[in-house]
């Protein structure tokens, strides 16, 4: 087992959940209450990473960091380094890759909160954001938990857009996916097979949390609307 691409791996997990949850709050809010008539275009870049392939993405993101894009020369004018083939580089295609894993359950957890409950808030003379921490946010957590989990699961997993914008260097941009295919590269399966297992026993643990999740949450769900009958 490669603990340094264990640890480079969980912390880009990491980081990623972390600022996905705070992007994916206002705009899954956004997604699930707006009354756009063009919202479905943004729908549609935010859910393009699922079925756009891994290297395409890469490629672009890659190339919108590179030195000659206009975000890669203002970020090598501050930090005096670019942003490809490193660790940053890596969390901005994390996240552009993992956004509609946090964004859609979120979103979907937000419109199932029951509208009376939000315009009740809204005639006790609540503003929208006291509405949402006190009453969406609250209604909507396995729905929030779900997207963290699949996003922190997602960003474990990932290989195409990981190789494409941060490359192989040790202690720096390789991860667990990457370390799989060197040793299989390099013709040693024993330590592929040790790592893929460990991949698979947590992608099953996730899988089983969010089911977990989703299963209370409806029972919650079903629960309210019983007291509200009765």
């Amino acid at each position: 087992m490669n603990w340094e691409a264990f640890a480079t791996t969980l912390k880009l997990a990491t980081v990623t959940s972390g600022i996905l949850l705070v992007i994916a709050l206002p705009l899954s809010y956004w997604v699930a209450f707006s009354k756009w008539r063009w919202k479905f275009l943004v729908e549609a870049v935010v859910a393009l990473p699922l079925v756009l392939p891994p290297t395409v993405l890469g490629f672009y993101i890659l190339v919108a960091m590179g030195p000659q894009s206009p975000l890669g020369r203002l970020y090598e004018s501050i930090t005096s380094h670019g942003l490809p083939f490193t660790f940053q580089g890596l969390v901005v295609g994390s996240v552009l890759y993992s956004l509609p894993f946090a964004v859609q359950p979120i979103a979907a957890a937000f419109r199932s909160v029951d509208r009376k409950h939000i315009e009740a808030s809204w005639m006790l003379g609540v503003s929208n954001l006291g509405t949402f921490f006190r009453v969406i946010v609250p209604q909507s957590w396995a729905g929030l938990m779900t997207g963290v989990v699949l996003t922190f699961a997602h960003t474990i997993g990932e290989f195409g857009v990981v190789l494409m914008v941060g490359g192989d260097i040790p202690g720096v941009t390789r991860t667990l996916s990457i370390d799989i295919y060197d040793q299989v590269q390099a013709l040693n399966y024993s330590s592929a097979a040790l790592t893929s297992a460990m991949l698979l026993i947590v992608s099953f643990l996730v899988l089983s949390i969010v089911y977990g999740l989703n299963r209370r949450g409806w029972f919650f769900a079903a629960d309210r609307r019983y007291r509200q009958e009765v």
